[in-house]
C-alpha cells in the first residue's frame, strides 16, 4: 500500500489535511467521499522509516533562543486575548524547527482535550526543564499564565546574554592557543627541516643555542607518535575520571580554584541563582520548590552541594540568609541583600537587583581577563617566533663574523 497526502473540505467549509494508506488515489477519493468530505487534492507522499523520521526530527536541536521566542510570542498572544491552544497552533505553523513544531502540536491537542498546560509541558523534560514547568504551574494557579510566561521569556533572554559573556571569555584564549600550536607545527614541519639541510652542508660546530633548539626538534620529530598517544591518553583518562563521583568533584573544585576563570564561573552562577530565584518567587513558586529547581541548574558539585545544604537548612527552620551564609559559597553581599529582602518582604525585587549587580561583575571580570590574556598571548606568539628565528639564523650570523 502507498501513502497519500490529501486536502479535503467538510460540509461546514472547514479544510482538513491528512495522510491515508491506500492502493491508489481513486481509493483515497472514494474513502474521502464516504466520510462526507469533498476532495481538493490528493498526492502520493514518500514513506519514511521510523529511523528516518526520527533523524528528521532531530535535525535541528531546540535551543534556548527558540524557547525564548516561543515564550515571547505566546505571552503576547495571551495578553491579546488569544486562547492558548490557538497560540500553540499559530507558533507551531510559523516555527522552522520540526521537533518543536511536533511538540507544540501535541501539547495543543492535549490541552484541547482538557489536560492542564503544566502537565503537558512536564511530559517533555528534555525541552522544558523544571523551571519552565514550575513557572507555567504557578501561572495556572494564579490565573496569570501570560505574565508567568512573559517572565520566563525575560529569564531566557538574560540567561543567554550571560552565557555568551562566559563563553566569550573561554573562546579567546583557546583560539590564540590553537593559533600558537598551528604556528609551531608549520615551523617544525616546513621551515626547520630546510635549515637542517643547510647546516649539514655548511658543517662545523653550531652555536649552543642552535644545538639545543635542534635537539628539542629531534625529540619532537622522533617521539611525535608517543607525544600524540600521551595526549590522547590524558584526554581519555580525564574524561573517564570526570565521570566518576570523586573525579567530577575534583574537577569541580579545580574549575573554581582556577584564577579568573573560577571567579567568572562562580559569579555567573550567583547571577543566575539570583535571577532564577527572583523569577520563581515573583511567579508565586515557594522557596523550597525554587531551591529544588536550582539544584538542577549546575553541574558543579561544589555549587550544587552549597544549594542542597541551603535548602536543607531552610527545611530545618533557618532563614534563607542564614542558610546561605552557612553554605560557605555565596558572597556576603548576597546574604545581606537577601536578609534585607526577608525583612522588607520584597525578596523578588532585591534578588533581581542583586542579579543585575553580579551580571555587571561578570562583565568586568571578563573584560579584565581578556585585557590580561591579550598581551600574554601576543608575547607568547612573539616569543615562539623569536626563539625559532634566533636559533636558525644565529649560525649564519656567527659565520659572517668569522
Amino acid at each position: 500500500m502507498k501513502s497519500y497526502g490529501y486536502v479535503a473540505q467538510g460540509a461546514a467549509g472547514k479544510r482538513k489535511k491528512g495522510v491515508m494508506q491506500a492502493d491508489s488515489s481513486n481509493e483515497v477519493l472514494n474513502g474521502l467521499r464516504a466520510q462526507g468530505l469533498t476532495p481538493i487534492s490528493v498526492k502520493e507522499v514518500s514513506r519514511s522509516s521510523p529511523k528516518t523520521r526520527q533523524k528528521k526530527g532531530r535535525r535541528k536541536k531546540i535551543k534556548s533562543a527558540d524557547l525564548s521566542a516561543l515564550c515571547w510570542q505566546l505571552s503576547t498572544m495571551l495578553e491579546g486575548g488569544i486562547p492558548i491552544t490557538t497560540g500553540f497552533d499559530i507558533i507551531s505553523d510559523d516555527t522552522d524547527n520540526r521537533q518543536l513544531q511536533t511538540i507544540l502540536k501535541q501539547i495543543s491537542d492535549k490541552v484541547k482535550k482538557g489536560q492542564p498546560v503544566s502537565e503537558c509541558v512536564a511530559e517533555y523534560p528534555k525541552v522544558f526543564n523544571k523551571l519552565c514547568c514550575a513557572m507555567v504551574m504557578a501561572g495556572e494557579t494564579s490565573g496569570n499564565i501570560a505574565g508567568a510566561i512573559g517572565k520566563l521569556a525575560q529569564y531566557f533572554d538574560n540567561r543567554d546574554k550571560l552565557a555568551k559573556k562566559v563563553k566569550g571569555a573561554m573562546v579567546y584564549p583557546i583560539f590564540v592557543l590553537s593559533f600558537i600550536v598551528i604556528i609551531v607545527i608549520f615551523i617544525m614541519a616546513f621551515i626547520v627541516p630546510r635549515f637542517e639541510k643547510i647546516f649539514d652542508q655548511i658543517g662545523g660546530t653550531l652555536p649552543a643555542f642552535t644545538r639545543g633548539f635542534m635537539g628539542f626538534y629531534d625529540v619532537l620529530r622522533y617521539n611525535l607518535h608517543y607525544i600524540i598517544a600521551l595526549v590522547i591518553f590524558l584526554v581519555v583518562f580525564g574524561t573517564v575520571v570526570s565521570r566518576t563521583k570523586k573525579g567530577h568533584y575534583y574537577f569541580s573544585r579545580l574549575i573554581l580554584a582556577t584564577p579568573l576563570f573560577g571567579k567568572i564561573v562562580s559569579q555567573a552562577f550567583v547571577a543566575t541563582f539570583c535571577k532564577t530565584t527572583s523569577t520563581l518567587l515573583a511567579a508565586g513558586v515557594s522557596v523550597l520548590d525554587a531551591f529544588n529547581i536550582l539544584t538542577g541548574m549546575t553541574d558543579n558539585d561544589i555549587i550544587k552541594a552549597a544549594v542542597v545544604q541551603t535548602r536543607e537548612s531552610i527545611m530545618g527552620g533557618s532563614s534563607i540568609s542564614s542558610s546561605l551564609a552557612q553554605s560557605g559559597f555565596f558572597p556576603n553581599m548576597v546574604v545581606q541583600m537577601i536578609q534585607v529582602g526577608e525583612e522588607s518582604g520584597s525578596m523578588s525585587e532585591v534578588l533581581d537587583k542583586t542579579s543585575e549587580h553580579y551580571e555587571r561583575k561578570v562583565d568586568c571580570t571578563v573584560t579584565a581577563l581578556l585585557n590580561l590574556l591579550e598581551p600574554v598571548m601576543i608575547v607568547s606568539v612573539g616569543g615562539v617566533v623569536a626563539i625559532v628565528v634566533i636559533a636558525l639564523y644565529l649560525p649564519i650570523f656567527t659565520m659572517s663574523d668569522m
